[in-house]
């Protein structure tokens, strides 16, 4: 005889206990007023302070405007002038030579000071200190101390007669021929600290279970560095890039301090004539033009950079 198995009958659940649940989630998916706040208001205040002014500045590069009488709208005439500005196109060639000289040389003295002060041995708080010292002053002050230095009888020039080099001496910032690099040597020195601080967190980030392997593996020094440590650096490296590039085309401090461009723009970069164009010459149309140019310029080499990296990383 076949037995016969009966299903129990569900409970039926009531109205009440079908409501209990969805009023649970509903109230927690609700966002408290307080979150909202602390979210909207930096928000708003950052929307009114950069992007409706950056919004603005976009807006102006295509007018005709003197800062006081009304903008007149005159669309791609201040780029087309560009093209024959001879002074835009040395602004241009200078910008990427401080690019090239200042980013290199500071992403390149950085991380090597990171690699001799990573190990935690006596005295190497110092040497951190020392070398990160220069971030922490202004900009202004630094170039007045290097502009004392570059005097024809200031330290640089009394030092090299001194271990007999006075052939080299010379008016470091009064030359054509050395404006530029004389000006790149201050900016250097103060952004080296920076980028040490930032690859010794990424070097204290890297697993030390992969030297230990790499090194029973019987790998050298050179072939840990190129296969561990840069690899694993490669975030740090995105964040150092975009901080260099943004140093360097919105270097304007240590420049207007120490030549103001000169002599005869041999160090006019792309910041020093757009505030020399826009606040001295009154012509802030063809000056926010010139700022477009330079968030162009920034925005494509860390944008590039960046989708090269994500490839690479899938």
């Amino acid at each position: 005889m076949a037995a016969v198995v009966t299903e129990a009958p569900r409970k039926e659940r009531g109205p009440q206990e079908d409501n209990e649940p969805r009023g649970r989630r509903k109230r927690s998916t609700r966002v408290p007023p307080v979150v909202l706040a602390f979210v909207l208001v930096p928000l708003l205040a950052e929307a009114f302070w950069v992007f409706w002014p950056a919004v603005q500045g976009f807006y102006l590069s295509l007018t005709d405007w003197d800062g006081v009488s009304a903008p007149r709208f005159i669309g791609l005439d201040n780029f087309r002038e560009m093209s024959g500005d001879a002074v835009f196109r040395t602004a241009v060639l200078d910008t990427v030579l401080w690019l090239l000289l200042f980013g290199g040389l500071s992403a390149l003295l950085g991380l090597g000071a990171a690699l001799l002060l990573q190990q935690e041995r006596r005295g190497v708080g110092f040497y951190r200190a020392a070398l990160f010292l220069p971030v922490v002053f202004s900009l202004v002050a630094t170039a007045l101390v290097w502009q004392a230095m570059y005097q024809p009888d200031g330290l640089i020039n009394q030092a090299l007669e001194g271990i007999g080099l006075g052939h080299l001496t010379r008016a470091w910032l009064a030359d054509q021929d050395t404006a530029l690099y004389a000006v790149i040597v201050p900016a250097l020195w103060r952004q080296i600290g920076y980028v040490m601080i930032l690859y010794i967190a990424g070097l204290k980030g890297i697993d030390p279970v992969l030297y230990e392997a790499s090194k029973v593996d019987g790998a050298n020094r050179r072939q840990r560095f190129r296969h561990i440590t840069l690899p694993q650096l490669r975030s740090v490296n995105a964040v150092v890039l975009s901080v260099i590039v943004i140093d360097s085309l919105r270097s304007f401090d240590v420049v207007w301090a120490l030549t103001r461009g000169g002599p005869y723009h041999s160090s006019e970069l792309l910041s020093t004539y757009m505030y020399s164009t826009a606040f001295q010459s009154l012509r802030l149309g063809y000056g926010s033009a010139l700022a477009v140019v330079i968030f162009v310029l920034a925005f494509g080499v860390i944008a590039s950079y960046l989708v090269r990296a994500f490839r690479e990383a899938d």
